[in-house]
């Protein structure tokens, strides 16, 4: 460590500042303005926005060009930045105003924040800060919602859902959901390390976050996303037999919740229900729209099946598609709940392309010890299930969860199998030495 400081002073960029504790300090800095990006994620949107920008601003002088160079050539950066430079292009054949076609680059442009967020933590020892910062809050606004259930005066704001005290319940569910999956591997290590105090804390946080979500509110995305992330914690983090397990206990506290919350039975049940009265009288519903949404979609990609319809074009299409209509035929939305229809209206095959590449990007080896890690598959896989149903790669929220899973723990694995690959090097240079 002393000598990595040593390398780390006598380098240009440490003598660019003078010292490796200006250096240093630059560095804590920008970590701690990502934690203040973090922390308001639950509550705020306008905060997060204006935190990004003061985050990128204290980056600048930290850059390295030719490392931030060789950063941004690898899939993991350059595929969010050909993402948004291919909807920046697409504004070109849009036959939308101006106005439109800009507004269409603000959901994509958050991925540019995603190869700088590589970048950085790839050097940083805070990540985990990050993740802190984000669980706190969504620790905090569990409890809140369990009281507003019961006190819906104490609300934040005028929210019509029971039990969300702050934004709507689609946010929030996705948020536990995430906090939920990305807690497990820590309470995982934590008991193999028979720290049972702070594992059985964990797991109460954890069971806080399930109950939430099956008895208070819940969005039927999140619960959809909840199985995969299962899938995806087990083939990590546990052998067979644990997977078993863990399985059967699924089962087990799938079928108690079905029987006890009469919540969750309503909540599935209408999709039913939602579906009958689409097809009998057109009525708009949750599920009635999506079912009016994508036809829709799908008549308006295959009206430009080489390069979509340009940026911003998705709204005006579906005015066009409302004249003369009623019931759900009627409504007019920029947003076809469901990211890959999304990203084909408006960019082709070109754009499904780019995005499924990013989205199924290979990830750095994950080792079992290292719990942290488990917030990039976690956040990679909650955003490509929900997009099923929703945007969510492109909602504020549901996109910024991603951004920050998929850079700060994308960061940290590149960081970790740099320096794996150094103990190994030194380990068998010490072998070669000693024999």
């Amino acid at each position: 460590m002393t000598e990595d400081l040593r390398r780390s002073a006598s380098s240009p960029r440490s003598a660019a500042f003078g010292s490796w504790r200006d250096w240093a300090s630059l560095t804590l800095t920008v970590d701690v303005l990502a934690v203040l990006v973090a922390a308001p994620l639950p509550c705020s949107t306008s905060g997060v926005g204006i935190l990004m920008v003061l985050w990128f601003l204290a980056l600048i002088p930290t850059l390295d060009p030719r490392a931030l160079l060789r950063s941004l050539t690898r899939p993991a950066s350059a595929l969010p930045l050909a993402n948004f430079a291919l909807a920046l292009v697409g504004t070109l054949w849009s036959d939308s105003p101006w106005p439109a076609r800009l507004h269409g680059i603000n959901p994509i442009a958050k991925l540019l924040a995603v190869p700088f967020l590589l970048y950085h933590f790839e050097r940083s020892q805070r990540a985990i800060w990050v993740f802190a910062a984000l669980l706190v809050p969504c620790a905090l606004l569990m409890a809140l919602s369990w009281i507003v259930l019961f006190a819906p005066e104490l609300k934040l704001t005028s929210i019509a859902s029971p039990g969300v005290p702050v934004k709507n319940y689609i946010d929030q569910s996705q948020e536990f959901a995430l906090c939920l999956f990305a807690l497990a591997p820590f309470v995982l290590l934590l008991f193999n390390r028979r720290r049972f105090a702070l594992a059985a804390a964990g797991t109460a946080l954890m069971l806080g976050f399930f109950a939430s979500m099956m008895f208070v509110v819940s969005a039927r995305t999140a619960l959809l996303c909840m199985p995969v992330m299962l899938a995806v914690f087990a083939t990590l983090y546990l052998g067979r037999r644990a997977t078993v397990l863990l399985l059967v206990g699924a089962v087990a506290a799938a079928a108690l919740v079905w029987f006890t919350s009469s919540y969750l039975r309503d909540r599935i049940e209408a999709v039913a229900a939602e579906y009958q009265s689409y097809h009998a009288n057109n009525a708009a519903s949750s599920t009635g729209l999506r079912l009016e949404y994508w036809p829709k979609s799908l008549g308006f990609f295959a009206r430009a099946p080489m390069l979509g319809n340009g940026t911003g074009s998705t709204k005006q299409l579906f005015e066009r598609g409302a004249i003369g209509q009623s019931g759900a035929s009627v409504d007019v939305i920029g947003n076809p709940h469901n990211q890959t229809l999304n990203v084909a209206v408006q960019w082709g095959p070109l754009g499904c392309v780019l995005l499924y590449a990013m989205w199924f990007l290979p990830s750095p080896v994950i080792e079992r010890d290292q719990p942290f890690l488990v917030d990039r598959p976690a956040c990679r896989c909650a955003n490509i299930v929900s997009s099923l149903l929703n945007s969510h790669l492109f909602d504020f929220h549901e996109g910024w969860m991603y951004v920050l899973g998929v850079g700060v723990a994308g960061g940290k694995a590149l960081k970790m199998r740099v320096e794996g690959a150094k103990f190994m090097s030194a380990r068998h240079a010490s072998g070669l030495h000693a024999g």
